[in-house]
C-alpha cells in the first residue's frame, strides 16, 4: 500500500497524468481545427477502409486488430517487435482468413522512426494502389517506466513513447486521416 501511495504522490505519476491529458487535448485540437485534406476531385476509395493501430501486438491493440479486421478494415499493425507483429498477424488470420493486414516495425520513442514509418506507409499505400487516406488511427502504444531512461534523441523514454510520439504520429498522419466527424 505504501508503495502505491508513494507512486501516486511521485512526480512521475503527475508527469504522466498531466502530460497525457495535455497531449490528448492538443491532438483533438489539431484534429478538429487543423486544415483538412482537400482536393479538386473526391478521392477514390477502395472497398476497405484503412486503420492504423500502434501497440498492436498485445492487449487492446491486438483486440482492436481482431475486431476491425472482422468489420472489413485493412488493418495496419504497428509495433516494436517484428516477431510479435508476425505472431499477431497469424493470430488474426487464423480467426479471420479474409483479414487484410500489413505490419510495420516502429520504435515510437524515436521521432526518426515515426517519420520513417510515415514515409513507408505513404509509399506502401501508393504502391498498393490504395487510397491515401486513413480512416482510423488508434494510438494505443505506451509504456510505464518507474525510473527515467533516455532515448537516443535525448528524451525521457516514457514521455517520448506515451506523449511525444503519439502527438507526433497524430500530427504526421493528420493529412492522411479522413475524419467523417468534421464536415468538409
Amino acid at each position: 500500500m505504501k508503495k502505491a501511495l508513494d507512486f501516486v504522490l511521485s512526480m512521475e505519476f503527475w508527469r504522466m497524468g498531466l502530460l497525457w491529458t495535455f497531449s490528448l487535448l492538443i491532438s483533438y485540437w489539431n484534429l478538429f481545427f487543423a486544415q483538412t485534406y482537400t482536393s479538386s476531385s473526391p478521392p477514390s476509395f477502395e472497398a476497405r477502409p484503412v486503420c492504423v493501430i500502434t501497440g498492436a501486438t498485445s492487449g487492446l491493440g491486438a483486440a482492436a486488430a481482431h475486431a476491425l479486421s472482422r468489420h472489413g478494415f485493412f488493418v495496419v499493425l504497428v509495433g516494436r517487435s517484428s516477431q510479435l507483429l508476425e505472431r499477431t498477424m497469424m493470430d488474426v488470420k487464423n480467426q479471420n482468413e479474409n483479414a487484410h493486414l500489413k505490419a510495420f516495425e516502429v520504435v515510437l520513442s524515436s521521432f526518426c522512426s515515426v517519420l520513417q514509418f510515415k514515409a513507408c506507409l505513404q509509399q506502401w499505400l501508393s504502391d498498393s494502389k490504395m487510397h491515401s487516406l486513413i480512416q482510423l488511427l488508434i494510438n494505443n502504444a505506451g509504456i510505464l517506466a518507474m525510473s527515467s531512461r533516455f532515448t537516443s534523441e535525448g528524451y525521457d523514454q516514457m514521455m517520448a513513447t506515451n506523449y511525444l510520439s503519439a502527438f507526433s504520429l497524430s500530427k504526421q498522419l493528420l493529412p492522411l486521416i479522413r475524419n467523417s466527424l468534421v464536415p468538409s
